[in-house]
């Protein structure tokens, strides 16, 4: 039970760590402008050398933004719940914290998959029309690897959690 809990926060921890650099970073898309490179992510876009902020604002991009700030902060309320989860209080013997922070890992993998897919669906459908040489960037990348990694940790949980009730239930015989 406890190598899943400790699999499961390692991959949480991991996810939350590409989630916020995936949202922090400028390389969700790079693409040639007027002969020059240049790349851009959800809060800023930079061409020959110089960075600046996005001030539209655009429905897809506010959207992507909102849905990786929500599942970073799920993913973060998972990892505390999944740390929660070592300790055995007896007062909380009704409210199984692995259980809760598998939810949580689960919450944070649709947020982040409904960000990644309304920025793919935008991007392959309206700028990859508008720039002909573009390219998905290694700060997509990330968001696309802590999906995963979220997914996973959810898994981990949820196996910690049924090993937890099947050994609960075997003791009550």
């Amino acid at each position: 039970m406890y190598s899943f809990m400790g699999g499961g926060l390692f991959c949480a921890i991991v996810a939350n760590i590409l989630l916020v650099v995936s949202t922090a970073t400028d390389y969700w898309m790079q693409y040639r402008l007027s002969g020059n490179f240049a790349h851009q992510g959800l809060w800023r876009y930079c061409m020959s050398g110089k960075c600046y902020m996005q001030t539209d604002s655009i429905a897809y991009w506010n959207a992507t933004r909102a849905f990786m700030i929500l599942s970073a902060m799920s993913c973060f309320a998972g990892i505390i719940t999944g740390i929660l989860s070592f300790a055995h209080f007896s007062g909380f013997e009704r409210f199984n914290r692995s259980f809760a922070a598998g939810i949580m890992f689960f919450i944070s993998t649709l947020f982040v998959f409904l960000a990644m897919a309304i920025y793919t669906g935008v991007t392959v459908n309206f700028l990859g029309r508008r720039f002909g040489d573009w390219r998905f960037s290694w700060s997509y990348i990330l968001g696309w690897v802590a999906l995963l990694m979220n997914f996973f940790a959810g898994i981990f949980y949820m196996c910690a959690y049924r090993m937890h009730e099947c050994r609960r239930v075997a003791g009550s015989r």
